[in-house]
């Protein structure tokens, strides 16, 4: 083939796979013009109309608008200006896409009622900066004013990111984590913890700031493992060395009122909503799933109930 054939725009049809009437239709448009016309009136195509129509059908197929794509095929414009332009909007509507799912993915697992599915869907469309600031406010409502060197980690630890591709498990998380982070008893819960923690360290000045929760796992989990019961003489050893390590950060001596203070702490460290969060903050962030506490925890309070006086 040489580059002085034409095509009727019937053979055309047959070169492209496209209709008479969709070439007519961008021939009229000056999308595809014909090279020039027979003796009998009908249009005659050049061989660079079957590379021009390829790419007319490809643009149309990814959604541009039949301006834009006169511009491209003419050079007005470049593709990779106009690609970038459209992949950018399309990635907007992709996670408008996401979020509509999620809405009506946890609308339908929850049974929301309206209100509660236009409170969800309000959480979905928060913008970046709004997510920030909701969750800024839920930290300062639990951890502000508190004089702890060990919080701006713990705060940066507990932050959400929801990521501009996130999925829709990511997006359904934020929501519930949203909406949690907005429960006022949660955050009392919350500031609770923040209190205890700050009280056990003020009169360490030196030495490890370690946290007494996870001291406790340490020391518990493996008994609890073995099927030790809490009450059982074989758990006093543990519970020993668990008030030793806790006297030691708290800077007191064990008594019956610090084993009272880390029975409040444990109690209030064992709130299932906290849990909760921490798990669906690991869904936002792509992190991998927390161990739960709670079995821990439930051995670590029975155990000190039974060896603490009322």
């Amino acid at each position: 083939m040489n580059g002085d054939t034409l095509y009727s725009i019937g053979e055309l049809a047959r070169r492209t796979g496209l209709t008479v009437k969709t070439i007519r239709f961008y021939s009229d448009r000056g999308i595809v013009p014909p090279t020039d016309r027979g003796p009998t009136g009908h249009r005659r195509y050049g061989a660079d109309a079957v590379a021009r129509l390829d790419l007319v059908r490809t643009l149309r197929e990814l959604g541009l608008d039949l301006a834009t794509v006169r511009r491209i095929v003419d050079r007005e414009i470049s593709l990779t200006e106009v690609a970038a332009v459209h992949a950018e909007a399309l990635g907007a509507q992709i996670r408008t896409l996401r979020l509509r799912r999620a809405v009506w993915t946890a609308v339908a697992r929850r049974g929301s009622d309206p209100e509660e599915m236009d409170l969800m869907h309000q959480l979905a469309r928060l913008s970046e900066h709004e997510r920030h600031l909701l969750v800024a406010e839920f930290l300062d409502a639990a951890f502000g004013g508190l004089d702890d060197p060990g919080f701006p980690g713990i705060m940066r630890s507990l932050t959400p990111e929801l990521p501009d591709d996130a999925d829709a498990e990511q997006v359904a998380a934020w929501v519930e984590l949203a909406e949690l982070s907005r429960d006022q008893d949660f955050r009392a819960s919350m500031r609770r913890v923040a209190e205890q923690h700050a009280a056990d360290h003020a009169n360490r000045v030196e030495g490890v700031r370690r946290d007494p929760v996870a001291m406790v796992r340490d020391q518990t989990e493996p008994v609890r493992r073995a099927g030790i019961d809490p009450a059982s003489p074989q758990a006093d050893p543990v519970v020993a060395t668990v008030m030793s390590g806790y006297a030691d950060l708290c800077g007191r001596p064990d008594d019956v009122d610090l084993r009272r203070r880390l029975l409040a702490r444990l109690e209030s460290a064992s709130d299932p909503r906290r849990e909760r969060y921490l798990r669906l903050l690991s869904v936002v962030n792509g992190w991998p799933a927390p161990d739960s506490l709670a079995p821990t925890l439930d051995w670590s309070v029975r155990a000190l109930r039974a060896r603490t006086p009322a």
